[in-house]
């Protein structure tokens, strides 16, 4: 505390180091209730002075500079000019002393450089209550936003990567970007302003920026190389423009999806003998092998390849009495013969993916599978889209647990392939 007397005592440009003011200036495109909500000013508690909210740093300056007054953690009030508002009509009613902390800088020094500057936090409890009323407000915003969306089919928009035209539920134009492009921004429901989240990543595209590291390239091909090759097919968390979008970001005060999550796995290490018999898994997502059907637990996805397509993964496992490694590159092989519009079961080619399903669907090749040379290989341990949660529900052949031992001796090492050494030998820049 005395460096921070020391600091308003020395200099009126100065601000409070604890509660400084946001690095970046508050986004201007913030979609309604988040940052910005409606296009209300931010009016001064003591006087005249009104700004727009962009400029809400301006006006926190004049209330320390010109009024002396510090309000804590403006970044985590969720509706600011409600906010401002409020406190104006009750610093009218009542003296400032009678809400606010008193901080007297230069405590130490002559009394005529002494000077007070007042503190409105949430420590007092009207200012505590008010602000959660403030983000339950905006929560139940948000949410009611979440559920037009889901209920909206007027949808209509191009795919950022191969200008496919989508329309109807925004939901399918997400999982078509997952599933053909491995490009997932999150599943469909934890979303919200969800066409402005889509033209802030197609605006960085236009602009030639990587969505993942944010760096600008010369051209689109250059782009699309290194978003390819580097595996930066993903937007980047450490990005806090994206935050509004996520529903989770709206259901704490003053909490992101991030700090809730830590908090959780503080408690679960402290109560690790607590009873887990309620515990529910959490839902995997898994998209179908055949179509954009995603279902939230084994059985069902399972049911789903069953009744809708014919295809039984439980007796292909049983049948061939696959390992787990087994199943994991079955179904890579179908995935990737499927991406690529080929019949896996005739290795026949189409000029589309769909022409390839009705192909497999017409002439039952579902469950015609080719040698199994042709797909159990080391190429198909490596999954073709990165986050195929339908590899997170195999499981290993039901035996007892008494074959753990001897399990782990049948997963192979795979070495480098060094069949042509001499010829790269010969042929290096090194020689």
């Amino acid at each position: 505390s005395v460096g921070i007397h020391n600091q308003l005592g020395n200099s009126k440009d100065s601000i409070l180091e604890p509660l400084c003011f946001p690095d970046q200036p508050a986004d201007t495109s913030s979609p309604p209730g988040v940052q910005c909500p409606g296009s209300e000013p931010l009016v001064c508690l003591f006087c005249s002075e009104s700004v727009p909210p962009p400029r809400k740093d301006v006006l926190l300056r004049h209330l320390l500079m010109e009024h002396k007054l510090v309000i804590a953690d403006v970044k985590l009030i969720a509706d600011v000019p409600k906010y401002l508002l409020y406190w104006k009509g009750r610093f009218l009613e009542q003296p400032l002393t009678d809400f606010c902390s008193v901080i007297k800088t230069n405590s130490t020094g002559p009394v005529e450089k002494q000077e007070d500057y007042f503190l409105l936090c949430d420590v007092l409890p009207e200012d505590r209550v008010l602000r959660e009323k403030l983000q339950q407000k905006r929560l139940e915003e948000v949410l009611e936003q979440q559920q037009k969306e889901r209920d909206d089919s007027s949808f209509h928009r191009l795919c950022m990567f191969c200008s496919e035209e989508f329309t109807g539920n925004r939901s399918s134009l997400l999982n078509h970007m997952a599933r053909e492009h491995s490009f997932s921004i999150g599943l469909p429901d934890n979303i919200v302003y969800c066409s402005e989240f889509l033209d802030t990543l197609q605006d960085k595209l236009d602009s030639l920026q990587c969505l993942y590291c944010e760096k600008t390239f010369r051209d689109k091909t250059t782009l699309k190389d290194h978003m390819r090759k580097k595996a930066h097919r993903r937007i980047n968390a450490k990005n806090h423009e994206y935050d509004r979008f996520y529903v989770i970001n709206y259901l704490e005060l003053g909490k992101t999806w991030e700090e809730v999550q830590s908090e959780d796995d503080r408690e679960l290490a402290d109560d690790e003998d607590d009873d887990w018999s309620d515990w529910q898994a959490h839902p995997v997502s898994a998209v179908c092998l055949f179509c954009d059907h995603q279902s939230e637990t084994l059985e069902q996805i399972y049911a789903h390849m069953k009744e809708a397509h014919g295809f039984d993964l439980h007796l292909l496992k049983t049948e061939l009495n696959l390992k787990f490694y087994q199943q994991v590159k079955l179904v890579n092989f179908i995935r990737r013969q499927i991406h690529q519009s080929r019949c896996y079961g005739c290795t026949r080619m189409f000029d589309c993916r769909a022409d390839a399903l009705r192909h497999i669907a017409a002439e039952g090749h579902v469950m015609k599978l080719p040698e199994m040379s042709a797909w159990d290989q080391p190429q198909y341990y490596f999954p073709t889209y990165e986050n195929d949660a339908l590899l997170c529900t195999l499981s290993d052949s039901e035996e007892g647990d008494g074959d753990e031992e001897h399990r782990g001796e049948e997963i192979p090492v795979i070495a480098e392939d060094i069949s042509n050494l001499r010829a790269l030998k010969q042929s290096s820049v090194l020689k």
